[in-house]
């Protein structure tokens, strides 16, 4: 058995930078995924140069972010400021079934993977703000491109049910669908031989992993490998309290560096 224990956003305000080195450095943090158009992102950059053995990869923002290209050059799929909608499904729609919406959106994935790479850090692996990978033409764009920078790993947001309810939770016909549909991205990472890890936990308490559920859930994890995704702050910024309202970015922080202290996987 392997655990993984992530941080998403990296890059996107200071606090979060600060916490995903005080969790790497302090608690059981070993990877992050990188925002490259985000206002902390050039503060990341230099932490993440300092901490030798923090795995940074992409987290490609195609939804709810910044662009890297701006407005002028991706005008079908981002607002006048240059930023990607909040409607996921909107997005979705489009880039499904727009010929210049898929065009900007492989344009903007290329130029996003060039940025990553312009930082200096190795490219540990791939994934994407609020899973926009598991839409079809973004996976498809994504394998294809990504493997030109050398891509190897993608996440996979498959999240077992039946572990949720070993965990007292009661997983929704949405949580069941998204299990579901995670195959299809499992299929494509396969066929490109890409590695992912066997389940993923963070997707039904997203903004809520409490070091109590966390615990539980060790206790309980499926056979293979597992990555657990956080999303920590060292503060609720106003970036952070406009983006996620609810959730609970300083208490996420803490789980990270309670489970180091707590549980018997990491020792």
């Amino acid at each position: 058995m392997s655990i993984i224990f992530s941080a998403d956003d990296f890059g996107l305000t200071i606090h979060v930078n600060e916490a995903v080195e005080q969790a790497h450095v302090h608690g059981v943090l070993g990877q992050a995924s990188l925002m490259v158009a985000a206002p902390a992102t050039a503060d990341a950059v230099d932490r993440a140069k300092r901490l030798l053995n923090l795995n940074v990869g992409l987290h490609l923002v195609l939804v709810d972010g910044d662009s890297c290209l701006g407005h002028a050059r991706l005008p079908h799929i981002t607002t006048p400021d240059g930023k990607f909608g909040r409607n996921q499904t909107a997005l979705g729609f489009q880039y499904f079934f727009s010929p210049a919406a898929r065009h900007e959106l492989a344009l903007e994935i290329r130029a996003q993977f060039e940025a990553y790479v312009a930082t200096g850090l190795p490219l540990h692996h791939a994934d994407a703000h609020k899973h926009m990978h598991l839409h079809p033409t973004v996976a498809d764009t994504m394998i294809k491109i990504g493997r030109e920078f050398g891509l190897t790993r993608i996440r996979v947001p498959a999240e077992p049910t039946k572990t949720l309810e070993k965990c007292n939770d009661t997983p929704g016909i949405a949580d069941r669908a998204l299990f579901a549909w995670s195959n299809v991205l499992r299929t494509k990472v396969r066929r490109a031989n890409l590695a992912a890890t066997d389940q993923v936990f963070g997707i039904k308490w997203s903004g809520h992993m409490s070091t109590s559920r966390v615990l539980q859930l060790l206790q309980n994890l499926p056979s293979g490998s597992t990555e657990i995704y956080f999303h920590p702050a060292t503060e609720r910024d106003a970036a952070l309290r406009a983006l996620m309202p609810d959730y609970e970015h300083v208490m996420e922080l803490k789980t990270l560096l309670d489970i180091y202290r707590e549980s018997p996987f990491t020792s």
